[in-house]
């Protein structure tokens, strides 16, 4: 498998809104055929952030259309238990993977199952294939308990919630590297937005640092690329010092925040890292209507040079960029994301043009 080139390519987040999955794929085959993803359409209330990747959960409890995991139902540690020993089993090659409760499903993960079935059609060969999934900041902060109490701040229903994301993951990168392409996992994580505040007081960076850390093992254990978008302000040291490969960042709205780590993101630079620039706005529909490509690619090619000041090459930093939307597209009106992803194209296609 030849090794994955960003060189400016353009990526897209996750989500659109839209109600079939087919079209989706199709919408996304026109903007960017380079790196094809499976969509995610939060029209459906199960392919919410944490609903697309709750089953297989011990303590999985829904009542009135809400999920949480219930501690105190009587059979708790049994399925604690369970779910640790088929754990084991499939990372000690016991249990197949693909059999495991760790697999995602049609009924929660149409647009999976339709970026593997429409891949192979293709008449060109993409570059990579993408996939996603919530992080486990993110997913430990979203998913409550009985009491309404995210699970993060219960070590052990925080430990179970990392290992079924990684394994989760897991099997993406398992399933999509059968068709012979590098492939990259992003782990969603807008909750790290803030992450530095106080409003994070109570957790810590090494806890932060061990969750990331875990599921970016996993996707490197199957061979793939991990990488983790936050969409907003984040304490990006802790990003950036992680082993992710790739970092995924609001760059239309939050640049000036992000260039706040020279000496972070020269190191992450020079060890190969790459930078998924979230060039294109998804968060203002006023930003998105106002934007053309030569504004956003003159944005870039500013932010650019910023990066260059730290001593590193502008020809290096094409060679480990991607050009992305700031965020999904699924709570935009249909226009508006159609606008988002043709600016996706065309903003990628004119860095790389210049470049």
């Amino acid at each position: 498998m030849e090794k994955f080139q960003p060189n400016g390519l353009p990526l897209l987040i996750g989500s659109l809104p839209m109600d079939d999955h087919d079209e989706a794929f199709n919408l996304v085959l026109e903007h960017t055929p380079q790196i094809p993803l499976w969509i995610q359409l939060p029209v459906y209330k199960q392919e919410g952030m944490t609903a697309q990747f709750l089953p297989g959960f011990p303590g999985l409890v829904t009542v009135n259309d809400k999920s949480f995991i219930d501690t105190t139902v009587d059979d708790f540690d049994n399925q604690l238990l369970y779910f640790y020993e088929e754990y084991l089993a499939v990372i000690e090659g016991e249990t197949d993977l693909e059999d495991s409760r760790f697999t995602l499903t049609t009924a929660t993960a149409r647009g999976f199952f339709t970026l593997l079935d429409r891949i192979e059609t293709l008449d060109d060969t993409p570059a990579a294939l993408k996939g996603q999934i919530t992080g486990p900041i993110t997913f430990g902060l979203g998913v409550t308990d009985q009491n309404g109490k995210a699970i993060f701040y219960n070590e052990q229903v925080r430990d179970a919630a990392v290992k079924l994301l990684a394994l989760k993951a897991k099997w993406q990168v398992r399933m999509l590297s059968k068709l012979k392409l590098p492939v990259i996992m992003f782990f969603d994580e807008p909750a790290l937005a803030g992450f530095g505040s106080s409003a994070f007081i109570s957790m810590s960076r090494e806890e932060v640092a061990a969750c990331l850390d875990e599921v970016i093992g996993a996707v490197h254990d199957e061979g793939g690329l991990a990488g983790i978008h936050v969409c907003a302000n984040s304490d990006w040291s802790v990003i950036l010092d992680s082993r992710t490969d790739i970092v995924s960042f609001d760059a239309y709205s939050y640049f000036d925040k992000f260039i706040l780590y020279p000496d972070h993101i020269k190191t992450f630079m020079e060890s190969g890292g790459i930078l998924a620039w979230g060039i294109v706005p998804t968060s203002n529909p006023d930003d998105i209507e106002k934007e053309n490509v030569d504004s956003l690619s003159a944005a870039w090619q500013d932010q650019v040079r910023a990066v260059a000041a730290l001593g590193i090459e502008p020809s290096k930093i094409l060679a480990q960029s991607l050009i992305t939307p700031s965020c999904g597209a699924g709570s935009l009106s249909l226009d508006l994301a159609t606008k988002v992803l043709m600016l996706t194209k065309e903003v990628s296609e004119n860095i790389r043009n210049q470049g």
